[in-house]
């Protein structure tokens, strides 16, 4: 080692002094090549550097989720950091939702028909789409309390008659779940019950459109235990309910809603006194037996379509929502289930709802005063509906109309593209924030304390 050394010195200093050979004595010392080429160094550093953030903010789409994670997770950290605000700390409780990202066949493929989006089913894609840009939202599963499984299932449009056909949404879920649980291990792990659907269809989870039909079905056993975002809900034991289920509104365009509303104020003057336009047959018994509406909506055509003072309408009409915001009581009967989106309409263009369906579950109850805003009228009292509207419409229909033309209860109802303070995303999730004893991360961190 030492003679290694000692050559090595003489060559170091052999091609030091005939390097001062051909130097001039005039010549000024060299300038160092690192000082001499300082700004090039400089500007070649900064662009690498900016051409690989480039190359981290892009990355390719996958098909896996474990190679998802690998791609995230050099941002995950500051990520989670940067995404909680201090709403989030405080009224949600400092919430993490991880958002599965599913291949396209699951979701977004179904964009390609325009509907998909905007038909009444359509919370199913609204709530994924805030999510994807949320502030809860989590690119670490780990730090996740929730895990949300985005399928869209209502988009399979009937080409007979035009409405969604969910005959093949128990397979696609399915498919789903084992996709989710063969590349990532927390579906397993809790057996799904931090996991959260969308199953925005007339019986929720059960996937039919027909109540006895949903209830011999049931709710497929792989999302018995999960938390089910539905719109249908009653007040009563039902096989289609889920106890972890949250009630949510149907989806209506917040886009239309404002466009309406630009042409006509929502406190400007209402010419029609009582509003149904929909689906209203003469003889009910029209589907396999079945009695639509439990004959309601054929009742209320019966004894008030003579009526100059209700505005009842069978057939449709793409620009409806101008005479709803030009009535001031929009009735809201049962069809199939007993949720309508006409209670949101009703609502968002400040005509006071009436509701005939008993026991229904109204959405966000705790956020939503619906006894202050709208008429609930028994199925079987139908007929007694017209003395309900002169009464209220000559006491108190001022005081209703002030309640229900608070504009938070507008907001609190409609889906917007970017999860809104106060709006329906926003809801959903202070309504998850109260299901936190659902989290596997929160009983974990709970054992871990109480262990010290």
């Amino acid at each position: 080692m030492a003679s290694e050394l000692h050559r090595s010195n003489k060559n170091t200093k052999g091609f030091y002094v005939k390097m001062k050979f051909f130097r001039s004595k005039n010549t000024k010392p060299e300038t160092p090549f690192l000082i001499k080429h300082f700004k090039w160094i400089l500007w070649f550093s900064l662009s690498f550097y900016f051409f690989a953030r480039f190359l981290n903010n892009h990355e390719p789409n996958t098909t896996t989720l474990k190679t998802t994670i690998i791609n995230h997770s050099n941002r995950a950290l500051s990520e989670s950091i940067q995404h909680q605000s201090s709403n989030n700390h405080g009224l949600l409780n400092d919430l993490k939702v991880y958002v599965y990202e599913l291949p396209s066949k699951y979701n977004t493929d179904w964009l390609k028909n325009d509907r998909c989006s905007n038909h009444l089913f359509a919370s199913e894609v609204a709530i994924h789409r805030a999510l994807m840009n949320s502030d809860v939202r989590t690119f670490d599963p780990i730090e996740a309390d929730f895990f949300f499984v985005p399928v869209y299932v209502s988009c399979n449009f009937s080409t007979v008659n035009g409405f969604p056909a969910i005959g093949h949404a128990r397979g696609l879920l399915s498919s789903a779940v084992d996709f989710i649980s063969s590349e990532l291990p927390f579906w397993k792990r809790s057996n799904g019950s931090d996991h959260v659907f969308v199953a925005s269809h007339d019986y929720g989870a059960c996937f039919h459109a027909m109540e006895d039909r949903a209830i011999s079905d049931g709710i497929p056993e792989f999302m018995k235990n999960s938390i089910i975002l539905q719109t249908f809900g009653v007040k009563y034991k039902h096989p289609c309910q889920n106890e972890d289920s949250i009630i949510i509104p149907p989806y209506i365009s917040p886009k239309t809603v404002q466009s309406t509303l630009s042409k006509s104020p929502i406190d400007g003057h209402r010419d029609i006194f009582a509003f149904f336009r929909g689906k209203m047959e003469v003889h009910p018994k029209n589907v396999s037996g079945r009695f639509y509406s439990k004959r309601v909506r054929t009742e209320i055509l019966r004894k008030y379509g003579n009526d100059r003072r209700y505005y009842l309408k069978r057939h449709r009409f793409a620009g409806y929502q101008s005479e709803i915001v030009r009535s001031i009581f929009c009735l809201c009967p049962l069809g199939w289930a007993p949720w309508s989106p006409r209670l949101v309409e009703s609502v968002a263009l400040g005509c006071v709802p009436v509701i005939i369906a008993d026991g229904i579950r109204l959405p966000f109850e705790s956020t939503v005063p619906w006894s202050d805003i709208s008429l609930t009228v028994r199925e079987n009292d139908v007929a007694n509906l017209g003395k309900v509207l002169d009464y209220v419409a000559g006491t108190n229909l001022s005081t209703i109309q002030r309640n229900l033309w608070d504009r938070k209860l507008r907001r609190a109802l409609l889906f917007d593209d970017d999860v809104e303070y106060g709006d329906a995303t926003w809801e959903v999730l202070i309504a998850l924030s109260k299901k936190l004893h659902k989290s596997h991360r929160r009983s974990r961190t709970e054992f871990e304390s109480a262990s010290e």
